[in-house]
């Protein structure tokens, strides 16, 4: 009994650290961080703390002593290590910026607003054509064009890594970098009036971890709402180039020219074996609503019908796990064809780089336009 009370007793100003420590968060020009492999009750009591090895860019700091940095604008003294690193350091990194509420409709609000949607993609974007001319002469599309603009600047991806990663830290540009060097948009991924926004997540989130950037939304609808998707998508639609589309003939007439051919998923007697596609063909997957599966319209205006061969006494899958079916497959496809599944050339590599530092932190765009007004200022700007 005596252990019992002396535990209690113990863990009052644990609880009190605790409380003190969040507390200090809510500064807006600090980062803070301590070892997950300090107890919180005795981490106040210790001196001197090594974090990191040198070569992670960390020093020894004191149990109450904050990192900072010198910025030129208070916009871009909020940190640029957000919450979707603490996963990939070793210790927690605690930041200022306001954490997204979970229970909130992310991917149902994104769906039902193109601009919300637009305002993910940074770099800028090259017009559409009515044709497929750019496709033939370079057998690949590419959406963005080698600029940012910043105000009435204009910066290169070049420009933009060099003002931003000094910023950012090396494990996660190094997880920018493995992310973009698997990246493709010969295949993209279409999903055709799904209901059912956790399944939009999930696809997206099987998009965004097998390497596929593009994807499409056509007509979900959005008078229906299903909570705490950000947790099924895992956040993957930061990162993912969305577009959201009227009907499946606008949609279709743009992929066209884009050069992809449209294989919508159905288990008609014309349908193909998705064993049996080359996948090194740049494709567009069309899957289509959980109950009525693809829209007749849909059919009618694809190239080709494919499906998965079942092998039990059910007929379909569920329509997320037959996106995430196909696009594995087609990733082993393409890298025992083509010898791997990335195929972005250095310097479209170098732009979406560009485009996931952009996208890493709402900090990093008032530093990118800092980085633009000295740019604008520097004389040599003007020869």
């Amino acid at each position: 009994m005596s252990a019992c009370k002396t535990l209690v007793r113990a863990s009052f100003p644990c609880l009190d650290c605790n409380m003190r420590f969040n507390d200090i968060r809510r500064f807006s020009s600090v980062s803070i961080r301590r070892p997950s492999s300090i107890r919180a009750n005795n981490f106040f009591n210790l001196r001197w703390l090594s974090l990191f090895s040198s070569d992670r860019g960390f020093r020894e700091l004191g149990p109450y002593e904050i990192t900072s940095r010198c910025y030129s604008s208070i916009q871009g003294a909020l940190s640029l290590e957000t919450s979707e690193c603490m996963d990939e350091m070793a210790t927690p990194s605690f930041t200022l910026e306001t954490p997204e509420d979970s229970s909130k409709d992310i991917i149902a609000d994104l769906l039902s607003n193109k601009d919300d949607v637009a305002r993910f993609m940074k770099m800028e974007r090259k017009p559409e054509v009515d044709d497929a001319s750019e496709f033939s002469r370079l057998r690949r599309w590419f959406p963005y064009l080698d600029e940012f603009k910043a105000g009435g600047t204009v910066l290169s991806s070049g420009e933009v890594l060099e003002a931003l990663q000094p910023y950012i830290m090396e494990v996660r540009k190094e997880r920018f970098r493995n992310a973009v060097k698997n990246r493709t948009y010969s295949i993209c991924l279409v999903v055709e009036g799904l209901s059912d926004f956790g399944n939009v997540s999930a696809a997206f989130r099987s998009a965004d971890a097998l390497g596929f950037q593009s994807v499409h939304v056509v007509s979900c609808d959005s008078s229906k709402r299903y909570r705490d998707n950000r947790h099924v998508s895992m956040g993957a639609e930061k990162w993912l180039d969305i577009e959201l589309w009227n009907s499946p003939q606008d949609c279709f007439k743009v992929l066209k020219s884009r050069g992809y051919r449209i294989a919508t998923t159905h288990l008609g007697r014309d349908a193909v074996s998705i064993y049996d596609m080359d996948w090194s063909c740049p494709t567009a997957i069309i899957v289509g609503n959980e109950n009525r599966g693809i829209s007749d319209e849909a059919l009618e205006l694809s190239d080709m019908h494919c499906s998965i061969p079942m092998k039990g006494m059910v007929e379909s899958f569920n329509v997320s796990v037959a996106a995430g079916i196909l696009m594995h497959h087609a990733v082993c496809d393409r890298t025992t064809r083509l010898g791997c599944h990335g195929d972005l050339t250095v310097e479209e590599s170098q732009i979406l780089l560009a485009e996931f530092c952009l996208r890493h932190n709402e900090s990093a765009i008032s530093i990118a336009h800092e980085y633009a007004k000295r740019k604008a200022a520097s004389p040599l700007s003007k020869l």
